[in-house]
């Protein structure tokens, strides 16, 4: 896990009062803007960006009412770190990760 705390009043425990789709449409947003960096061959704030979206997603795994879906939750752990920091063995790209992260968007804007 990184040293910095990005999202030090969402960690406090206001994060834990989202909607499951609210906090992945929130991972997604900070994936999203990894991706859009790392195009634009800024691996800095790429990696910043990645780094904010896995301390969402460590944060979504830690609350006690997405333990139902905690599999899946730790798969994506995987696979977004495979994406950006190891050798994308899985074959994820850009395209899949928009499409996968669009629907919880939509999600999050219906309240459900």
């Amino acid at each position: 896990m990184q040293e910095n705390i990005y999202h030090k009043e969402l960690s406090a425990g206001k994060w834990f009062s989202f909607s499951l789709s609210l906090q992945l449409a929130n991972v997604g947003s900070e994936i999203g803007r990894a991706i859009n960096w790392r195009n634009k061959n800024n691996l800095e704030l790429s990696q910043g960006a990645f780094e904010r979206g896995l301390e969402l997603l460590d944060l979504t795994i830690l609350d006690i009412k997405n333990r139902k879906q905690l599999r899946e939750l730790l798969l994506l752990r995987e696979f977004l770190a495979d994406y950006f920091c190891f050798g994308n063995t899985y074959k994820s790209t850009e395209a899949q990760w928009n499409n996968y992260f669009i629907s919880f968007n939509y999600l999050a804007r219906t309240g459900k």
